[in-house]
């Protein structure tokens, strides 16, 4: 059974007269002014019961919303979170848990907060935000637009350390179907050593021209573990039990993947291809992962985000995007969004230099906005973009700001690397994120 609210709980405690705890309670209050936050949650958590009301009592939305808050605020790990909700009677007073509550095990809070959905935490971020105006914490009639990368947790993408990945992953799912299938019926050479051997040799020459021999016989290894698999797959589709169809479904899987990098690393290692960004796999483990190029000196592998700040360090918007678009082509649709989310459009709008456009300009002064400025004109006239030069001078260092609202969410609230796996699971990090951080901006701005 799950509620959406606990109204009434075993005990309570108290709160601790310390910083971190005021600010907690002060996040809390602000989650009971929203009890939509609570019931969006719930039908998350909903889905697909055929019977809610009905068996053992789980975390109710509330609960869950909660403590990812504490999660993305604290950077715990899920075994720390699990210990820290045991042992805190603050953490136990803001998750709602009662004296009497057992807390729940670390893989229950995994299985809870991964059932948030990307577009159900977008949703509650923009509670959030409604719930900044209502505070006049935040009136976003003045905002700054820029763009950052928020990696994956992944390794350096080399041609040696994908092909290697491959060779680990497909051995170890091999020998599991070795044992449903028998080694009578499947046998097969393991080759981890020799391929790890090959990758050592690549990863310490000097030269290319030292690397081609060991590279070839990577990928022939590589090969063979694939063709391996592919038969072990075959034989696999015949058992049509639950085990042997799950263990099927995990080898077409990474086989996909290591077709993928095989060709790859031929075409770029022995053809000595140049191949674009949208055509390399970087990770068989996240294949979603882009390769953002980050004003030609840094290549990051992640997602390229576009944040909308106001003047309270508030973040009232994002965009998850998809490869790397330049900055140019994103201007008006975040003009857009803002207004559909604040009911009109912004007074003022400053850009990175990087989104600069006379059309961006012109369409963008006709839904409304009164003031747009470029951090870099490139070419623009400070008479088109703003009223005065003053006005133009102010919105510019008002820019500045976001720099420093975008370092605060990467060291605090961990939008440096997400640590989730899969895309749906990247996106529910961000959202995540900036939920914790606009409730954490707004309790200080009551406090204070």
């Amino acid at each position: 059974m799950r509620y959406a609210l606990r109204n009434q709980l075993n005990l309570a405690q108290d709160w601790l007269s310390v910083d971190t705890a005021r600010e907690l309670r002060a996040v809390s209050d602000l989650l009971d002014s929203r009890p939509k936050v609570a019931e969006l949650a719930h039908r998350d958590l909903t889905a697909g019961c055929a019977n809610a009301e009905r068996g053992a009592e789980g975390m109710t939305g509330e609960q869950v919303v909660r403590v990812l808050i504490v999660k993305q605020m604290t950077g715990f790990s899920y075994r720390e979170l699990a210990f820290h909700l045991a042992d805190s009677l603050t953490y136990q007073s803001f998750c709602r848990f009662g004296i009497g509550d057992p807390a729940p095990k670390r893989s229950t809070l995994a299985a809870n907060i991964k059932a948030l959905s990307p577009a159900t935490l977008e949703t509650i971020h923009r509670e959030i935000v409604g719930l900044a105006r209502e505070r006049h914490v935040e009136r976003a009639d003045k905002v700054r637009i820029d763009t950052t990368v928020v990696e994956a947790n992944i390794h350096h993408p080399n041609d040696s350390e994908l092909l290697w990945d491959c060779v680990r992953v497909l051995t170890r799912l091999l020998r599991r179907a070795q044992q449903l299938l028998g080694a009578d019926v499947f046998a097969f050479g393991d080759r981890t050593r020799r391929a790890k051997r090959r990758r050592k040799e690549i990863n310490h020459a000097r030269v290319m021209e030292k690397r081609i021999p060991p590279y070839r016989d990577l990928l022939a290894l590589t090969a063979e573990v694939r063709d391996k698999a592919q038969t072990a797959r075959e034989l696999l589709g015949k058992l049509e039990t639950p085990r042997a169809t799950k263990l099927a479904r995990k080898l077409e899987t990474f086989l996909a993947h290591s077709v993928k990098v095989l060709d790859q690393a031929r075409r770029r290692v022995l053809d000595g291809e140049s191949l674009a960004a949208n055509e390399k796999t970087v990770s068989i483990f996240e294949p979603h992962t882009d390769i953002v190029r980050k004003d030609a000196r840094d290549t990051l592998y992640g997602h390229k985000i576009c944040l909308t700040a106001g003047t309270s360090s508030l973040v009232l918007d994002c965009v998850i995007l998809d490869g790397n678009p330049p900055d140019s082509t994103l201007a008006i649709n975040m003009v857009e969004r803002l207004t559909e989310i604040r009911g009109a459009a912004p007074k003022q709008v400053v850009f990175d230099g990087g989104f600069a456009a006379k059309s961006n300009l012109d369409e963008i002064k006709k839904r409304g906005v009164r003031d747009v400025v470029f951090a870099k004109g490139r070419g623009l006239k400070v008479s088109e973009m703003a009223k005065s030069s003053w006005v133009y001078r102010r919105l510019r260092n008002f820019r500045a700001g976001i720099e420093g609202i975008i370092s605060f969410l990467k060291r605090g609230f961990g939008l440096d690397r997400c640590t989730w796996r899969t895309l749906p699971s990247f996106k529910s990090y961000i959202w995540g994120s900036l939920i914790a951080s606009n409730l954490l901006v707004i309790a200080r701005h009551v406090l204070s």
